[in-house]
This record gives structure tokens, sequence and C-alpha cells, in this order.
């Protein structure tokens, strides 16, 4: 992209003008400090790819954790009218639903920092993590999986792993209405159906935090974060089902842009109409695959509730296991916003970017809507992660959305190249953190220098007024896959 077209709106705003067959401008949120090192990957010129969409509203955005990914930049949000608008499997992704999830506890961090080596063990020894890992759960028959497919997070309550009340908790309650068990293909059941209650690799975790500061006491104290206590953050997706999704519609939607006459100067950006068969198709197996997700992340919150009620010899009142927020980052949804002073509805994918709800949001329970949606931003296994909560600035800006984490700045492969160089186990180490993985190249790929300065990222979207920060966790012990 040329670098001529990018303007500077603001000091946390930016903007590439509308050339070509561009539909929209382009916007990103960044610091001048994070645009330049967005500036050295081609994710910008994938802003402006996006902006080509049919039916797109307002802008093709972009968050400050924003780099390059398939189709869209991860980091990347576009909002596409229902009637006149496409679905994109690019600006979902592979990971659908790959999503966060905060939990707080009666634990103090003094308490069991001396533990946390037996705490990580349990959990690691608990939850399967790693490439195909399965056996979380009792093997499911294809009905189960289609059953979990329609109710999300519902069907693991009903199967004993959580409670009722945690649904409240949950963005959509756990579940997107919509979906059609009889889009998957039988390979994306053959993958997911061992899978129910698993991690999986990459950028996948279970990490045990010190709620290290408190920005926004009133929120805190909602929220049930104090000073010195610990959260456990739970970092993870729809597994191969979900990737075996996308990459179905990949090429369902390839075939519908040659059908209808859609012009994208990227075939990445394969799409379909909202209104075509394969349009409403693809959203509703990608609601199927984000029900697995959730249904899988309310798995492992029990397991993790049992692990640490086992390792600590605590009852759960001592524990006080307590969901805080369940939240997706890589999703398309229908929504209702305001947009030039009316409402309309619109089809929102966001792709490693959140939800961010302002207050008085219809979608929050009623303990939350005073004070907004919570926005979990999540670091590496060596830096903070962040509670923030959404602002109505958001919700006038860009549809109510915000970044999802710190951002690569390493592809996998140059992160595990810089890690034969060094001790990575004693690097972090240095750091005060416990790690415990499936395989040393996990580790290599996930390393903080694979990643921008998540604390640069979130003070980007404080700064410009669609988060308010809320807390910032430390890590204390992590698994990964």
């Amino acid at each position: 992209m040329n670098n001529q077209n990018l303007t500077k709106l603001s000091p946390y705003l930016w903007e590439i003008s509308k050339t070509g067959n561009m539909r929209v401008p382009g916007r990103i949120y960044a610091s001048e400090k994070l645009m330049k090192v967005i500036l050295h990957d081609e994710s910008l010129k994938q802003v402006a790819n996006v902006a080509h969409l049919p039916g797109i509203v307002g802008y093709s955005f972009a968050m400050p954790d924003i780099h390059w990914g398939y189709g869209f930049p991860i980091g990347g949000v576009a909002a596409t009218d229902v009637e006149t608008g496409v679905i994109s499997p690019g600006g979902v992704g592979y990971d659908i639903n790959c999503g966060v999830r905060l939990i707080h506890t009666n634990l103090r961090a003094e308490e069991i920092r001396p533990k946390i080596k037996k705490i990580v063990a349990s959990l690691f020894n608990s939850i399967p993590t790693g490439v195909g890992s399965h056996g979380a759960i009792k093997k499911l028959s294809i009905g189960d999986v289609k059953k979990v497919l329609i109710t999300g997070a519902k069907w693991s309550v009903e199967h004993g792993y959580g409670f009722a009340d945690d649904l409240r908790f949950i963005e959509e309650g756990g579940c997107l209405e919509g979906s059609d068990p009889d889009m998957i293909s039988q390979r994306a059941y053959q993958r997911g159906t061992p899978q129910l209650g698993t991690l999986g690799s990459g950028n996948h975790f279970v990490e045990v935090s010190k709620i290290e500061e408190i920005f926004y006491p009133e929120a805190a104290e909602i929220f049930g974060v104090k000073q010195g206590g610990v959260v456990v953050i739970v970092h993870t997706g729809s597994r191969g089902l979900g990737y075996q999704v996308c990459d179905d519609f990949l090429k369902v939607t390839l075939r519908a842009v040659s059908k209808y006459g859609i012009e994208i100067p990227d075939r990445q950006l394969a799409c379909a109409p909202l209104s075509s068969s394969e349009g409403k198709n693809y959203l509703a197996a990608m609601r199927s695959a984000a029900n697995f997700a959730f249904a899988n992340r309310q798995v492992i919150y029990a397991l993790i509730k049992k692990s640490l009620i086992s390792s600590l010899n605590i009852s759960p009142s001592e524990l006080g296991f307590k969901l805080v927020w369940d939240i997706a980052h890589n999703i398309a949804k229908i929504e209702e916003h305001t947009y030039k002073g009316k409402k309309i509805k619109v089809c929102v994918h966001r792709k490693g970017a959140t939800r961010a709800f302002g207050p008085g949001s219809p979608d929050l329970p009623d303990e939350y809507k005073e004070i907004g949606q919570p926005v979990l931003i999540p670091g590496d296994m060596g830096t903070e992660s962040y509670l923030c909560v959404g602002t109505e600035k958001a919700m006038r800006e860009t549809f109510g959305s915000s970044c999802h984490g710190a951002g690569r700045v390493m592809s996998r492969r140059q992160a595990k190249k810089r890690s034969r160089e060094i001790d990575i186990f004693s690097e972090i180490r240095k750091s005060g953190v416990f790690v415990m993985a499936e395989g040393k190249g996990t580790i290599a790929e996930e390393m903080p220098y694979a990643y921008k300065d998540v604390s640069e990222v979130v003070n980007t979207m404080h700064n410009a007024g669609m988060t308010k920060k809320v807390a910032r966790f430390t890590p204390m012990g992590v698994i990964k896959g």
C-alpha cells in the first residue's frame, strides 16, 4: 500500500484514503509507536482490500494489535449491510470463536505463589493440550456433537460442567441462534468429536494470574476483582471442527465470488452475499462452530475448578470460582447499530477483535449494564493481561469493537528461529512465571518478543476512548499446548 494514502487524524487514529475501487476508507487505531511496527508488514494493504467488499458500511477498521492474516488482517473489523452486503470466512478466520474467559477466585497471590508448580502440574494433567489433543470427557457420538453445535455452553452445563448461572456471563449466553449442524462436513465432525474440553496448541493457554493493579475501582468491585487476588484466564476456541468449517467454506465462497460476479482484490477475501444460500449456509455453519467453542471453554472451566480444589485441598466456597466474562474474538454476528442517526442491521466481522459494547446495552447482564461489557485482552505467557470495559464511543465509532490481544510482530517460524539462540525456559523463569507445555516448539512460537507491547495496545484503545482500563494482571503459572 502507498503510505502517502495514510493520514494521521489524531494521536491514536489514522485513515487510509478511499482510492480505486475501495467502497469506504480504512481506519486504524494505533499510537505513533505502534504504527512504526504496523508498517513493517502488509496488514495495511489488507485493510484497504477489505474496504472493497460489497455492502461494507462506514470504514474498514483495524485495531492496534493488527498484523497480517488470511484475507482480513488479524485485528480487522468490518460491518456489512445485511441486505446488500457479503459475509467472508476470511473475516472470521480459521479458529472460529477463538475467545477468552476470565474467572474470579477468592485466592490471594501471596498464598498460592509457593504452590504454583503444583497448581500448574495439576492443570496440565487435567486439561488435554497440544495438536489433536483429546480425552477430556467421555467419547461423544456424532449425535452428541450435533446437540453441542445447537446449544453451545448450555450443553456443557446440562452435563455437569458448571452451573446455569454461568450462561449469563457468556457472550450471547454461550449460544448463537441459527446454527445448523447439517452444514457441518463429515470431516469437521471427525476432527471435532474427540476435542471437546481440550485446549489445543499455538497461542492457546490457561493462565493463573495475580491482580496487579486496579484502574477503575467501581467496575473492579462489580467484577469481583481485588488487587493482590487471583484470576484464571482461558484462551481457546473451536479446535479442529472450526478450522475445518473455515476450510470447507472458503471453497464454497470462492465459487460464489464467480457465480455472483463479485470483484475482490484478493482471492483470500472470498465471500458470498448474506442473502444467498452460500452466505446463509456459512453463517449457520460458523454459528455451529462458535457454539462448539463456547461449550469447549465451559468444559475447561469446570476442569480448572476441579483441579484447583484438588491441588489446593480447599472447598468450593473457599475457592470462590466465578465466571466474570467469556467473549469471542473470531466471529461474524448480525447486530443492530446506530449509523448516521439511523438504526441499521449489519453483519459485524471481528477477526482478532472483540466486542466492546458500552453501558446500557441490552446484551449485558443486569450487574454490568451500568459500567459496560467486560473486554478481555490477554498478553502472552510472560507479560500482563488486561480487563477493560466497552464504551459508548466504541458503539458510535467501531460498531462496538476493540482489540483482542497484543498482536504478533514475528511469525511463528521467525520466533522459533530466534528461540534457538536462547534457553527459553530460563528466560521465562526470569519473569517469575512457571510454564508447562506439550512441546518446546509451542513455547518458542509464543515467547514475549514475538508480540507487540500489550500495554501499548491497551493504552491506545483506552486513550482513544474505545475502552476503559479496569485492571492489569500478571501471570504466575501457565499451561500451553
